[in-house]
């Protein structure tokens, strides 16, 4: 990732998604601001409503068209989740964006921005820590992984420590790509699909999620042909899916769904939906990946 940003830098406030509580976005606000930064709360930010939503589809993009135009601001960060990314994509203006490369971090729902970011800008993004999700938390963040990064301080890299365990052993490297499995799996079909055209490491996890449905998932990904390119496969952690009672069924799931991929498969990543410890994982990157092991 090129665009950087540094204790100092002015990072917009985003809810491209669903309504969050004024009292979290605060909080993050606050921890955001204790960690060196200048948050900008964008006007819609704080919506409720229509429905669910933060704002019309409409003022949802407006904000993210704003916070990249604005030659101030260097990082988006959204407040949360939920859903309502998806109706951004046809709104959204390539060439400003293009025009205005930026650090943007978010997770869950926003894979599908992620995967427009990539599909039309080539724009390497951030699936990690959101201001009312996270940072609103004294643990929410993993801040050796988020500096190595959005700071580039250090150099990424995830493993054991980081909740991993190896599947199915092999070496892999490729294009970082991913996010929420039931997103991608439901963009199939449509023109915003994740593309994948070049040997590619895929990240994959989600929040509910039981173990036939990740089978279900995976083997719709493999015959829908998104795994034709595909080197190594990293799950994340599965605490929001299932128990630990469960755990190991789930396991089995996968590797069932994965029963002909030739590559190293790998389970437990704490990033996305986890409790604490939020780990930033950068999309667009090259990596190499040995067994549990991945790194740029």
């Amino acid at each position: 990732m090129s665009a950087k940003l540094k204790r100092g830098s002015r990072v917009a406030v985003v809810s491209p998604a669903s309504a969050a509580k004024a009292e979290l976005v605060a909080a993050g606000v606050e921890h955001l601001q204790a960690f060196g930064y200048e948050p900008v709360v964008m006007p819609h930010a704080l919506s409720r409503g229509p429905l669910y939503y933060a704002g019309t589809a409409e003022e949802r993009v407006a904000d993210l068209h704003m916070a990249f135009a604005d030659k101030l601001i260097e990082g988006i960060i959204c407040t949360r989740g939920g859903w309502g990314s998806v109706e951004l994509l046809p709104l959204l203006d390539r060439e400003l964006i293009r025009a205005n490369p930026k650090v943007f971090v978010g997770y869950s729902d926003h894979t599908s921005l992620h995967a427009w970011f990539w599909n039309e800008c080539k724009l390497p993004t951030v699936y990690g820590p959101m201001v009312a999700a996270d940072w609103s938390l004294d643990n929410g963040v993993d801040e050796r992984t988020w500096q190595a990064v959005v700071e580039g301080d250090g150099a990424w890299s995830v493993g054991v420590a980081d909740g991993l365990h190896e599947l199915h052993e092999g070496q892999a490297e490729g294009r970082l790509l991913g996010g929420c499995t039931s997103i991608l799996e439901a963009g199939l079909g449509t023109p915003w699909a994740l593309k994948i055209d070049e040997p590619c490491v895929l990240f994959l996890e989600d929040i509910g999620t039981k173990p036939y449905q990740w089978d279900r998932m995976l083997q719709h990904l493999k015959f829908a042909g998104m795994l034709q390119r595909v080197r190594g496969i990293v799950l994340g952690d599965m605490t929001a899916c299932v128990e630990t009672s469960e755990m190991e069924l789930l396991e089995a799931a996968c590797l069932h769904a994965l029963r002909d991929f030739d590559g190293p498969v790998a389970i437990g990543l704490k990033s996305g939906h986890v409790r604490g410890g939020n780990r930033s994982v950068p999309l667009g990157s090259w990596v190499k990946m040995e067994g549990a092991e991945l790194k740029q």
